[in-house]
């Protein structure tokens, strides 16, 4: 974007899963009149509602959400399609003097909205279906070993089942002769496309925990067992990518009599923890976010009356 150009503006409230970041981006996004862009990586499946968290009825009522429900969970999405799409959206709220919150857990997505991602369009449907049906066949793990290979870097930071992201690193090697650590190491995220006020927020970690479980506890009363066992009766495949994802590969477990119920409750519980640390390792590496707890909404409407009036100037 050209720099006579002023950068949209917008408000990004992140932080771990269970830390409250709904209810406080609600909060703000009714005070300044604004409408949120989520940035998660789950919430953007349909039918996926109780064990991604996703905003309820009256939350989705109380202010407009982009990105919610966008696509179903056999289709693909990445940050690549995440940052063009959410970046559109903010363009257009902008346009209407909107200011949009952008909220969410998954950090390369909320990067990638905030940068940008590098230019790699190459694409081969035809070496990509040849690819396909290789993982169809002999299953992902000779592609994976055909990309750590090539490609080792990006091969460390995939799961050898993440088939669609295995497949897209072969695409792009095969096609460019360059391999897509390469490209990422070029690119650097290196320029920023929107002036941004990020909020993180944060509880003590004893507390957060209690969070967690009090929060997959209310999961498997609301009814996860159930909404797991309707999308696989409609025909989504356990092996997913979505339906790998925490909570439904907890209860597929169950539903396959791979894990007793304790087991599959013990287990979502302390991965959702772990997925937590994870979460607050990334952001923690993030410079120039403001940390809140999820109580003071009071000082973060003073910072967002700041951020805007200091764009204004």
């Amino acid at each position: 974007m050209p720099p006579t150009i002023q950068k949209p503006k917008a408000v990004i409230v992140c932080g771990s899963t269970g830390v409250g970041k709904t209810g406080f981006a609600i909060q703000l996004a009714k005070i300044f009149e604004g409408e949120i862009v989520g940035a998660d990586s789950m919430q953007i499946y349909r039918r996926m509602d109780i064990g991604t968290a996703k905003p309820d009825p009256a939350e989705q009522a109380a202010v407009t959400h982009h990105l919610v429900d966008m696509v179903d969970p056999d289709t693909p999405f990445d940050a690549q399609k995440y940052a063009v799409e959410a970046f559109q959206i903010v363009l257009e709220l902008t346009a209407r003097t909107v200011l949009p919150f952008v909220v969410g857990g998954t950090g390369l997505y909320i990067k990638a909205l905030t940068f940008g991602l590098f230019d790699a369009e190459s694409t081969d449907s035809s070496l990509r279906d040849r690819l396909k049906q290789e993982a169809l066949a002999e299953g992902s793990l000779p592609l994976y070993e055909r990309l750590t290979a090539v490609d080792p870097d990006t091969a460390k930071k995939l799961h050898a089942n993440d088939t669609y992201r295995i497949i897209r690193a072969l695409e792009i090697y095969e096609i460019t002769g360059t391999p897509l650590s390469a490209y990422h190491r070029r690119h650097r995220f290196r320029q920023r496309r929107l002036n941004t006020l990020t909020l993180g927020l944060e509880v003590d970690r004893e507390q957060l925990y209690r969070r967690i479980d009090a929060r997959v506890d209310a999961m498997l009363n609301a009814g996860l067992l159930n909404e797991v066992r309707g999308l696989l009766d409609d025909g989504y495949a356990p092996e997913l990518k979505s339906m790998q994802s925490i909570g439904y590969r907890h209860m597929i477990d169950f539903i396959h009599h791979r894990m007793s119920w304790e087991e599959a409750v013990r287990t979502m519980k302390r991965d959702t923890r772990r997925y937590a640390k994870r979460q607050m390792t990334w952001f923690r590496a993030v410079p120039d976010i403001i940390w809140l707890s999820p109580q003071e909404i009071g000082r973060a409407e003073d910072l967002i009356r700041h951020f805007l009036s200091a764009q204004l100037r």
